[in-house]
């Protein structure tokens, strides 16, 4: 008799699509339970600035795993993965240019390239259905006036995704999201976008928003999109990113990195 197939993780599967090209569009609301993450890969000589000013801004950037120098394999995350082809798409930024999306980026990696997996919000969605608080369909990300703690050369306003929820949802949103301080934590603020100085206008990710529906407050993560705004004024090199959205996806369990 043949043995039964070993059955693949989910989070396998996404990446191998991914790597395959056949998966090329956003993450959210895809591989339920397991951590999604942002990246950004820059060369070594630049990497200590920037893990400093992930250290000093935990809540836009929550370090989940950092790979050795020229190794594009995240062991303590998802051993086996290849950070160079499993993204769906990537983001180039060449002395704080973005050049078009990728979604290969071996032909950009180096020797000296390291790369940093940040924790995302995306993360904890499913944790928030489960509590009774719906899926959003509408997730903005934002510039904002929000200061960060600079680091040599990275610095720069703290950019936030929104959704709209009741205030019945925010409050269960807040008091559950705290749990997880490695997908970005509790809300940095809830209510009126201007006092954040949030860009409705010219939003990173989403449509304009005019108007606020009756019936809902709009609630604000920290986000780690945060970093490709900071070198938009560092300016490095080199730095590749995911694409907004398009998340790397872990082997970790939301549920299993956070607080009790």
């Amino acid at each position: 008799m043949d043995p039964a197939p070993v059955q693949q993780s989910p989070s396998v599967a996404a990446r191998l699509e991914m790597r395959a090209g056949r998966w090329t569009g956003p993450t959210q609301f895809r591989v339920p339970g397991f951590v999604q993450c942002n990246l950004v890969v820059l060369p070594r000589a630049e990497a200590y600035d920037f893990l400093v000013y992930c250290q000093r801004n935990p809540k836009p950037c929550p370090v989940i795993d950092i790979t050795d120098a020229g190794d594009p394999e995240p062991r303590a995350s998802a051993p086996g993965a290849d950070l160079r082809t499993d993204l769906p798409r990537y983001a180039i930024y060449r002395k704080g240019v973005r050049e078009a999306d990728v979604t290969d980026i071996r032909e950009h990696w180096r020797s000296d390239s390291v790369a940093f997996l940040i924790g995302s919000s995306l993360s904890f969605d499913d944790a928030l259905e489960r509590a009774g608080v719906p899926k959003s369909t509408e997730v903005w990300v934002l510039n904002t006036t929000i200061p960060t703690h600079p680091s040599g050369k990275y610095c720069g306003g703290m950019v936030v995704t929104m959704r709209w929820m009741t205030p019945a949802q925010a409050v269960i949103a807040c008091q559950l999201t705290g749990r997880f301080p490695y997908n970005h934590g509790a809300p940095v603020h809830m209510g009126d976008p201007a006092a954040i100085g949030a860009d409705l206008v010219h939003p990173i990710v989403g449509p304009p928003v005019s108007r606020i529906p009756e019936g809902v407050m709009p609630v604000f993560w920290a986000c780690g999109v945060t970093p490709q705004a900071a070198a938009l004024s560092a300016k490095p090199e080199l730095m590749i990113t995911h694409a907004p959205a398009h998340a790397f996806v872990t082997d970790l369990r939301a549920d299993q990195i956070c607080t009790p």
